[in-house]
């Protein structure tokens, strides 16, 4: 053993220090601090106890390795509660749980620029049929003048850049309006706790392929305006599809007028040919203006982007005005001196008894 520690027989019951490994032997009662080092001892037990009946187990160090030097305990006088000088920056952050990614939404880049599209598209269309119109006029006033080449020039390069960028746009505006017919009838349904039985695949496909898309867009969207009056939507909704339906079957209807003008040899067929693409173009462009009126009228706004104002219809407690006028006393008539027959002798008697019955009578009414 260690200088200074008692042990006469390895049966002897010691206390080892927990801070330097020094054993005490007990003689009385046991110690609770280390004489050496101020450390805390552990319980009494025999230097040969097995592992079970002590409450500490033995470390094997290397040889050569000291026990580190006690550190001085330094013990301050003060009993004042501990407290901070300032807000103290440990502790545990309660960080919020991160949100949820938002899905991505089918053809949404699209779909956010719908109204820039739309509106593009009413312009390039307006244009179009300008520029037929220009042309018609060059055609009726070269029947007796000759035109510069600098305005045929002019008119020619605005018919073809209409006639290549206003189909651009059209299809890129339709597949935008097909992105934004999947989410409005997505939260249509989702309102009623259930599911679009329609796929995206479905509504591209029913929109976007000719002679088809005739009649399923009319489909779709009277669906999903359905859905809206059932939860409180406005009841004009469906009207509004309605017309839009109808003005995209005119449109329809004048594409197909138009293209067997396009394989006509008679100079007058082509003319009337001008005539009918401009009327098109004009179709087409109030097309694009009735399907931003739809997209704002789902939106509960009007055409300006504007919130609409719905009428209120109150209980009437009674007219503003009596329908029938009271009946009021007659004045009493008064009988002017100049009226009185001044030829008394040609009145006969009847006729003197008949006045005041009139009177009477006139004056009943």
């Amino acid at each position: 053993m260690n200088g200074g520690q008692v042990g006469r027989s390895r049966s002897a019951v010691v206390q080892p220090c927990a801070r330097c490994g020094a054993r005490w032997a007990v003689q009385g009662k046991p110690l609770h601090w280390c004489p050496r080092c101020h450390g805390v001892l552990l319980s009494p037990a025999p230097v040969d106890a097995p592992a079970e009946r002590r409450n500490y187990r033995w470390v094997a160090r290397p040889p050569g390795r000291r026990t580190p030097a006690p550190q001085p305990v330094r013990r301050t006088g003060t009993t004042e509660t501990p407290r901070y000088h300032q807000i103290p920056r440990w502790g545990l952050h309660d960080r919020p749980p991160a949100e949820a990614a938002a899905p991505r939404r089918p053809l949404a880049e699209l779909t956010d620029r719908l109204t820039v599209l739309l509106l593009a598209t009413a312009g390039v269309f307006g244009f179009a049929a300008l520029a037929e119109l220009g042309r018609y006029g060059i055609l009726l006033r070269n029947r007796t003048r000759l035109i510069q080449p600098w305005l045929l020039w002019i008119s020619d390069a605005a018919v073809t850049v209409s006639a290549v960028a206003a189909p651009v746009l059209a299809l890129v505006s339709a597949v935008a309006l097909v992105g934004w017919l999947a989410e409005t009838r997505r939260a249509a349904y989702a309102r009623l706790a259930e599911s679009d039985p329609r796929s995206l695949r479905t509504l591209m496909l029913g929109c976007l392929v000719p002679i088809v898309n005739l009649v399923w867009p009319g489909i779709f969207l009277g669906e999903a305006a359905r859905l809206r009056i059932a939860d409180g939507g406005d009841p004009r909704l469906l009207r509004a599809v309605r017309i839009w339906w109808g003005a995209w079957l005119l449109n329809a209807a004048l594409v197909l007028v138009t293209v067997p003008y396009r394989f006509a040899t008679s100079l007058q067929v082509q003319a009337d040919g001008v005539l009918a693409s401009m009327w098109t173009d004009l179709a087409a462009a109030g097309v694009a203006v009735a399907s931003l009126g739809l997209v704002r009228a789902f939106a509960d706004l009007d055409l300006r982007g504007r919130p609409r104002a719905r009428g209120r219809w109150v209980i009437a407690t009674g007219p503003a005005q009596p329908v029938i006028e009271p009946v009021r006393r007659a004045p009493e008539a008064v009988v002017r001196d100049d009226a009185v027959v001044e030829d008394d002798a040609a009145v006969g008697d009847e006729d003197a008894d008949a006045a005041p019955s009139e009177q009477q009578e006139v004056l009943a009414k």
